[in-house]
């Protein structure tokens, strides 16, 4: 007998990510930790990353440009995510979507909670079995408020930070539209 499970899309994912990102641009916004950002890739984060040359020489309309963008995201996020393994889209969009903006074991951990498994911001066995036993809604607003906890605490923390807030809000609740 075939398995019929319809496992989460990464391409769909990305397609989102790239829009909260603010698709393929080059940005550098004063006092972001990340510096000089492309597409979300940001550079002070991820300087050996090879499209980085490309921007370099200026060539923005390099094709090439986009499956490296795209390539990053997959291997750099959605496989230590285990994207391919969640049973559910819009939970993998979620911690994926987080992933970016927070970092992986941020979301992992983070989503671990939500869920009710011990948050070593790790995804293994468990944590899947616990993403794909999830009512996918239910995760999807109770992540989302969780994020904006966590939100609230750096500015809480750090008030420099506070000129992100909204965006970091507005992302979130683009996650549960």
């Amino acid at each position: 007998m075939k398995n019929t499970t319809v496992m989460a899309d990464f391409n769909a994912a990305f397609e989102k990510t790239m829009l909260n990102e603010g698709g393929f641009k080059l940005v550098d916004v004063a006092g972001d930790s990340g510096g000089r950002t492309y597409a979300g890739i940001a550079e002070n984060y991820h300087p050996d990353w090879e499209g980085w040359q490309i921007i370099d020489r200026g060539d923005m309309d390099n094709l090439m440009l986009t499956q490296l963008v795209k390539d990053f995201y997959k291997t750099k996020f959605w496989d230590k995510l285990k994207g391919d393994e969640v049973e559910k889209q819009q939970v993998a969009e979620s911690v994926f979507d987080f992933g970016v903006n927070a970092g992986i074991r941020t979301s992992v951990k983070l989503s671990q909670k939500v869920v009710g498994v011990l948050p070593d911001g790790v995804v293994g066995p468990k944590t899947l079995k616990a993403y794909n036993d999830a009512e996918e809604e239910e995760f999807v607003l109770k992540f989302a408020l969780a994020k904006i906890a966590r939100y609230a605490a750096i500015v809480n923390r750090n008030r420099s930070q506070s000129k992100f807030l909204l965006g970091w809000i507005n992302r979130t609740l683009k996650s549960i539209e």
